[in-house]
């Protein structure tokens, strides 16, 4: 069956009951703008040469996210809103600097071009923190630990990435996947593509044979198509992401890092947790512990 970049999106809407919450009533309106200015006034104003100094100076925060890839970072059909896990933590990140999020798609393959040139200030993307990524930017601490998996048709006789050999494999251009498939599935052909929204299409329409990226990416594509599954063998991978910071830009990093802890300790992680993930995988997360430098001495 062949899909719209829009159908998939749309039926996972439809499964998640969000149609309500995007149009919503007048009650559940964002805060008045006199509400608004009280919540500017608490947070602290940093100089106008740092990072977050020209943020709060511009009003708004640059945050690149997954357009495509539900349950972390998608484009609601119905209203035009960006959503997900990833959106959520975007949020917070913006309302500790006072400032409105405004949120850029960036897929895979060009996250850290958008840092580099300044289309982003940030980068929250599903993007795995590893040696290679940490000497063209900056990460922050952890923020979410998934694992590398293969999603398949349900009558597939693929069981794990031994099964892979002679196969088509799709997967995201500049995810660490390109070099994973190549070194644990070496007979496989890839399928590289700009967003995973087009692996979904081609395993549907079988011009590919399996998907392989994190859990929780397979896992919206199976919210969304229940004739796939995941197979049963050893996840490939463990994938820590990070949010992406410009390299150099230690001060924005610390502050960052500081908004994370507290969105892990005050119960904010926990909620958007089981909003986006946990009630559809019934699998229960704290939030992460692992260090960065756990997580980059992970990849290496």
């Amino acid at each position: 069956m062949k899909v719209t970049r829009w159908a998939p999106l749309l039926a996972l809407m439809l499964v998640l009951g969000l149609f309500v919450a995007a149009c919503g009533d007048d009650e559940e309106e964002p805060a008045a703008g006199g509400e608004q200015q009280e919540q500017a006034s608490q947070v602290e104003e940093f100089p106008p040469e740092t990072t977050m100094g020209r943020i709060q100076e511009a009003g708004e925060i640059k945050i690149g996210v997954k357009y495509d890839v539900p349950p972390f970072g998608f484009q609601n059909p119905q209203s035009g809103d960006i959503e997900g896990f990833d959106v959520d933590l975007g949020r917070a990140i913006a309302e500790a600097l006072g400032v409105e999020p405004n949120f850029i798609e960036a897929i895979s393959d060009n996250r850290i071009p958008f840092l580099e040139d300044g289309t982003v200030d940030l980068v929250l993307s599903t993007m795995t923190i590893n040696a290679e990524r940490d000497m063209e930017i900056e990460f922050s601490e952890p923020y979410y630990i998934a694992t590398g998996r293969i999603l398949v048709p349900s009558d597939s006789d693929i069981a794990g990435v031994e099964d892979l050999a002679g196969t088509t494999v799709c997967t995201a251009l500049g995810s660490t996947y390109e070099e994973t498939l190549k070194e644990q599935a070496p007979d496989a052909e890839l399928r590289l593509v700009d967003s995973y929204s087009e692996c979904l299409e081609l395993i549907q329409n079988g011009a590919v044979d399996a998907v392989s990226t994190d859990d929780v990416i397979l896992t919206g594509m199976i919210i969304q198509d229940d004739t796939l599954k995941l197979t049963e063998g050893e996840p490939l991978t463990t994938e820590p992401y990070g949010a992406g910071i410009k390299d150099g830009d230690t001060e924005f990093k610390e502050f960052v890092d500081g908004v994370l802890e507290e969105y892990k300790s005050d119960g904010r992680w926990a909620e958007a947790y089981e909003k986006w993930v946990g009630q559809y995988t019934n699998e229960p997360q704290e939030p992460p512990t692992m260090t960065l430098e756990e997580a980059i001495e992970l990849s290496q």
